[in-house]
């Protein structure tokens, strides 16, 4: 019996209407549609009148059933994968699945579509011939602070994934990390009745969220303009001048908090050689 093929499909972040009819053909008929949470799928299915049969795959379950549906695809099934919203395995479960079917060789296709990080920058103004894709940061401020202390000096578009309970504090935090004056884009329920494309300073975008209640519910894509390459370059000299100088007196882990504290540059970069 000929293998069978693994499709992966992108669904709507909003907008029902943005599910192609290619995609609907396919969802139709797939033997299976290996979805992130069937009750939410339903509801897409049912719209279409799709009656094909679901299965649970999400981030708890994921490594026990991409075993059994790589057997299901090897006795010839055809299955979908779908998340709740957008493109599968983009800040959503499926790619062990996908890893485990390659590596099997069954065909691996991709159905393209909705993908809320590529929308908002197509809308953002932003630089986008190169950007980074964060995904969610970490819940807890100190641990994300961390992270955007670490990713201070970037250069690309960074484009982050944020919830309603988060958001205000994340634009707080990358105000202070990345500067005040950093331009920035906050992109709320895209394709949706209540989307929303602001720009601004990332102080300027951290004040709005606070003001208006309403920048505070639903889906949002936070969008900041890379760092400016010469200015950070000169940081990081300067910075590393001062801890040649703080070294010759304190211990070199001592000395670079030291000077990345007096100068703004990364900590971590200090101990680089110059």
């Amino acid at each position: 019996m000929a293998a069978g093929k693994l499709w992966v499909v992108a669904t709507p972040i909003g907008n029902l209407d943005d599910l192609s009819p290619r995609a609907q053909q396919v969802l139709r008929d797939a033997d299976l549609i290996a979805a992130e949470d069937t009750r939410h799928s339903a509801a897409l299915l049912k719209h279409f009148n799709i009656g094909t049969r679901t299965f649970a795959l999400h981030e708890h379950n994921e490594r026990d059933a991409s075993e059994h549906l790589v057997q299901r695809l090897r006795d010839g099934a055809r299955i979908a994968l779908i998340s709740d919203a957008g493109t599968p395995l983009v800040s959503d479960p499926g790619y062990r699945l996908v890893r485990a079917a390659r590596v099997a060789g069954i065909s691996v296709s991709p159905l393209p579509g909705a993908c809320a990080a590529i929308a908002a920058l197509s809308v953002a103004g932003l630089a986008s011939d190169r950007f980074v894709f964060e995904g969610f940061l970490p819940a807890k401020p100190a641990a994300r602070r961390a992270r955007l202390a670490e990713l201070q000096t970037e250069t690309r578009t960074l484009i982050f994934y944020e919830s309603s309970h988060r958001v205000a504090e994340s634009l707080s935090d990358m105000a202070q990390t990345f500067g005040a004056e950093r331009a920035a884009v906050l992109a709320r329920e895209l394709t949706k009745l209540f989307e929303t494309v602001l720009d601004g300073t990332l102080q300027q975008l951290a004040q709005r969220v606070v003001d208006d209640t309403d920048q505070r519910r639903g889906e949002f894509v936070l969008l900041v303009a890379g760092a400016d390459a010469e200015s950070d370059a000169a940081r990081l000299a300067e910075g590393r001048r001062v801890f040649e100088l703080l070294r010759k007196e304190l211990p070199p882990s001592r000395a670079a908090k030291m000077a990345s504290e007096i100068t703004g540059a990364p900590r971590k970069a200090l101990y680089e050689p110059t």
